[in-house]
């Protein structure tokens, strides 16, 4: 007689005490921080069960531990122990919430693997912590800690989150992704300001690419680090084509006092200033790091022109006037200047953009010209051509790829497609939130298939729940 339940081969062993005791922590651990997580989307707990702080709190005080740091056991257990506590503060108004329940067993399973006693010392939430005023990660921790420490238990204001970062980038002919991930391509001869704010101000000078076209690149790119009292005087970076400069304008290369850098990736940590320069590669990409104001610039030169990418506090973007109203990061381009209809790049057919490349190749001037540069003939490209190369460097054929195309088919410079693959990886280093990296152009078969990411996480949610009540 066959074993009832069992559907598959192997099926048995997938519900195995053993398995189940060993991953059943996990589990209970990642429903718990999920579940928190989207308290207000999913409904999950209840707005007096303060579940979700207790494991925001753990989260804290254990996601700087790891096994190879001396007394990581000691700090574990005590943050378990901390965990434990917080639990039972709360548990007459979490009866009945799985998220509650969760973070219970999963505190006393870790307990047991761990071999933590019950009894001892246990983690402070709101450790002493002396912010430096010339980080802005540290002040707006603490500033972020010291609010939530005395919020009202029933309070849930917006202003006490921690703060947000955004992102913004040119590059080509141009192409500009704005701080709300919009993507337009722009003609904007001449100079225009990216950023203006009480903090940063950021201007490109773009010159046209094409004799007949109005497409243009960026060949000039103007820093304007704006004074901070008791951090840094002002500071004037200046990039143009073929002199990238590892330093500002006065020939330093930092400013300001001495402040705590992150661990880096080979797990050494310093001290660096206030704001300084770090050249990656000479003349061709320096970063700029404003670390009194949270700001990260990414210079570049590909070919004949230049790139830019910033990431800034969300806060710090929305400090201006309405004299500064004019920032390309902040609201776009202006109708009158896009190339994009709406979104939408139209590719330039043959007639037009091969007989401009051909028109400038049959000059023996122009001819000349390229003759000499460093960097390279341009080229003729049709359409199949122009995406057969780009797909030699960009694998998804997002608004990166498309753009791409477009700027050999208007240039026939092959750098451009270089220049497009750098933005894209700028962009996944700075852009703060992964699930909008990515692009379509509007109306691609592939834009038609983008679901909402919120659904999604909810979606993962009931199926981890549904997988945790199986287990346990």
């Amino acid at each position: 007689m066959g074993r009832a339940g069992c559907c598959c081969r192997g099926a048995e062993r997938l519900a195995s005490p053993c398995l189940v005791r060993r991953f059943r922590p996990l589990l209970l651990m990642i429903i718990a921080l999920c579940c928190g997580a989207h308290i207000g989307q999913c409904q999950v707990a209840t707005p007096q069960c303060r579940i979700q702080k207790c494991t925001t709190d753990f989260v804290s005080l254990t996601s700087h531990l790891t096994p190879a740091v001396d007394g990581f056991h000691t700090e574990f257990c005590k943050a378990l122990r901390a965990y434990s506590a917080c639990t039972q503060r709360t548990a007459k108004s979490c009866r009945g919430n799985l998220v509650f329940h969760s973070a219970v067993l999963g505190i006393s399973d870790l307990m047991s693997q761990r071999n933590c006693s019950r009894d001892g010392p246990t983690s402070s939430t709101h450790p002493e912590v002396h912010p430096e005023p010339c980080n802005y990660h540290s002040r707006t921790q603490h500033a972020h800690t010291h609010s939530h420490a005395h919020m009202h238990p029933h309070t849930h204001s917006r202003s006490h989150s921690r703060p947000g970062y955004l992102f913004c980038g040119l590059f080509g002919d141009p192409h500009l992704r704005t701080f709300k991930d919009s993507f337009q391509t722009c003609k904007v001869e001449g100079a225009w300001p990216l950023i203006d704010n009480d903090y940063l101000s950021v201007q490109v000078t773009n010159v046209p690419v094409v004799t007949g076209s109005s497409a243009t690149a960026t060949n000039k790119i103007t820093i304007i680090f704006k004074p901070y009292e008791g951090c840094t005087d002002q500071r004037v970076y200046q990039a143009v084509t073929d002199n990238l400069p590892a330093a500002f304008d006065d020939g330093t290369v930092s400013s300001g006092d001495p402040i705590h850098a992150s661990a880096g990736a080979d797990g050494g940590a310093g001290k660096v200033r206030a704001l300084w320069i770090s050249e990656r590669s000479p003349g061709r990409y320096v970063e700029l790091h404003a670390g009194y104001i949270g700001v990260t610039v990414i210079v570049r030169q590909l070919g004949h022109y230049l790139t830019l990418a910033v990431r800034i506090p969300e806060e710090l973007a929305q400090a201006y006037d309405a004299t500064q109203d004019l920032q390309l990061c902040l609201n776009g381009c202006p109708s009158s200047e896009r190339i994009d209809q709406g979104g939408h790049l139209p590719l330039p057919l043959s007639p037009p953009a091969l007989g401009l490349q051909l028109q400038q190749l049959h000059q023996p001037s122009y001819s000349s010209q390229t003759q000499s540069s460093p960097y390279g003939a341009p080229q003729v490209f049709g359409v199949e051509g122009a995406k057969e190369r780009c797909r030699e460097q960009l694998e998804v054929q997002d608004i990166y790829f498309h753009s791409c195309v477009f700027d050999l088919l208007t240039t026939g410079d092959a750098n451009f497609t270089m220049a497009a693959y750098s933005a894209q990886k700028d962009m996944e280093s700075l852009h703060p939130h992964r699930d909008r990296w990515r692009i379509y152009p509007r109306g691609s078969a592939t834009s038609t298939l983008h679901i909402d990411s919120q659904h999604i996480k909810c979606l993962a949610l009931l199926m981890l729940c549904a997988l945790s009540v199986g287990f346990v």
